[in-house]
């Protein structure tokens, strides 16, 4: 494999080549593809019995089906057999009538004039059905036999031109050519994107006619066996390619790189860079869009096996600024570089992340809830909750109780912040004062709190002020089993 080193965004890359090793190409002819590269799908039908009378229920679309060559014999064996038939019914007409036996006779008129055997009746049905009308052979009025022959003889004609010119037609528009001059990569890529795991491939397109409303979806085939042990050999997932963004909607002017994010959504979430080499699936891809010239709808297939994803590569840019324009070099379409990516699938790097930061606990206490680091850590004492962890912290949890004495640990800074945002902004401000002790917090929430009443208390009635003064006395007032709530309250 050769390699070519380009420098590009300040760093050297190594531009990696579509050429593969005789190892790989092997390996390939042996991998049973269900799209085929250039869009071609891998089935046959077989075995379907009387079902081949639906093929003649429909018979324009079987026609148009068909390849190229059997199309032409069926158009040329189809004029050619309608032909000879109207050529012979005007050959027995005459013959009936004597025709071909008095051709001398001046004074006779025949059903067909010059007609004398069976290759001037032939030429007399071209003459008419092509509309070349020589003049030399017509039709007479003292046949009234021919007159309706030739009625039903131009009714014939037209239902055949239509159906076979109009066959010929569709055929030759039929938009499948145009799906030539849409390209994929050879090769998919799988890298580090926005700080995400991403399968990337790029489209795009040869011709300067847009593609409009172009739609892209891809497609994972891979076996699988349910749990109730039934095995599907070509289970089909989608691959999320924009959907719910847009992403899927393409302005297709330039080469494009579709990205899909591995993430827990993704079927790929517990590949890895290892997983892969034994791994064996198929990603087909489709791209939808109606031909501009035309306003046909245009399909282009193509289809990307296990050994065909590169792990740890990025395509190579092909867009350059010149003057007034943009250019587009197809000569690195193809063309790939490796970058530094983790061999790690997405799950394992999610579980990372989740190790290096044990207090987020996001399954239990990172809801829509507000939970203090008390209730985590009665949460991770229940062992109901703790299924709902990670293995990794499910094992942290068993040991020594690591977890619970990091949230005792950390519960009196966390606490205090929560019980901070119940207090007045006044209190926040003074609580947040730098330098200030807990004792002075608490005298000063004291004094103001006795401000407070004390006003308050100044805004009552006369009476009720007595009763509030009193203290003992407001009790005294009230029935006992109140006076017993009230001071279980206050104990």
């Amino acid at each position: 494999m050769s390699a070519l080193r380009k420098k590009f965004g300040g760093g050297d890359y190594q531009v990696v080549t579509t050429t593969t090793s005789s190892h790989q190409k092997d390996r390939r002819k042996k991998r049973q593809r269900f799209v085929d590269k250039n869009g071609r799908c891998n089935v046959q039908h077989g075995n379907l019995g009387g079902e081949t009378s639906r093929y003649l229920s429909d018979l324009f679309t079987t026609l148009v089906d068909l390849k190229w060559r059997w199309n032409l014999f069926i158009f040329v064996l189809t004029y050619t057999v309608a032909w000879l038939f109207m050529a012979s019914l005007w050959w027995v007409i005459a013959y009936i009538r004597g025709d071909l036996n008095r051709t001398h006779d001046e004074k006779y008129t025949p059903c067909v004039a010059n007609v004398y055997n069976f290759p001037s009746a032939f030429l007399f049905f071209i003459e008419t059905e092509a509309t070349i009308g020589y003049g030399h052979r017509y039709i007479t009025e003292k046949c009234p036999e021919g007159i309706i022959l030739f009625l039903f003889q131009s009714i014939l004609g037209s239902i055949v031109d239509a159906f076979l010119i109009g066959c010929m037609f569709i055929k030759m528009s039929q938009p499948k050519k145009r799906a030539e001059t849409l390209m994929f990569s050879e090769n998919a890529a799988i890298s580090t994107r926005d700080g995400k795991l991403t399968l990337m491939f790029r489209v795009g397109n040869l011709r300067n006619s847009h593609m409009v409303s172009a739609q892209i979806r891809c497609k994972l085939l891979k076996s699988r066996q349910t749990p109730e042990g039934e095995f599907l050999p070509l289970d089909q997932l989608e691959l999320d390619v924009g959907f719910s963004t847009g992403a899927d909607q393409l302005f297709l002017v330039s080469p494009l790189t579709i990205c899909h994010v591995i993430d827990t959504k993704s079927p790929f979430y517990e590949l890895s860079q290892r997983s892969m080499q034994t791994e064996q699936f198929e990603i087909v891809v489709i791209l939808e869009g109606i031909v501009e010239t035309t306003g046909m709808t245009c399909q282009a297939r193509t289809s990307y096996t296990e050994d065909e994803v590169l792990w740890g590569h990025r395509f190579f840019p092909v867009i350059s600024l010149e003057e007034g324009f943009f250019k587009v070099d197809y000569s690195q379409f193809h063309a790939t570089f490796e970058v530094p990516t983790p061999p790690y699938s997405a799950k394992e790097q999610d579980e990372a992340l989740l190790m290096s930061s044990p207090l987020m606990a996001p399954s239990v206490c990172n809801s829509g809830e507000r939970y203090s680091s008390l209730d985590c850590m009665e949460l991770l004492e229940d062992p109901e909750s703790t299924i709902k962890l990670p293995t990794k912290l499910q094992k942290m949890t068993g040991r020594d109780g690591l977890p619970r004495k990091l949230l005792r640990m950390s519960s009196t800074t966390s606490e205090m912040t929560y019980s901070l945002g119940e207090l007045p902004i006044k209190l926040q401000r003074i609580s947040s004062v730098p330098g200030v002790s807990e004792e002075s917090h608490v005298t000063q929430t004291t004094k103001m709190t006795k401000e407070a009443i004390s006003k308050s208390v100044a805004d009552l009635p006369p009476k009720l002020q007595r009763l509030a003064g009193g203290g003992g006395r407001m009790d005294g007032h009230l029935p006992p089993k109140l006076r017993k709530m009230n001071s279980d309250r206050f104990a």
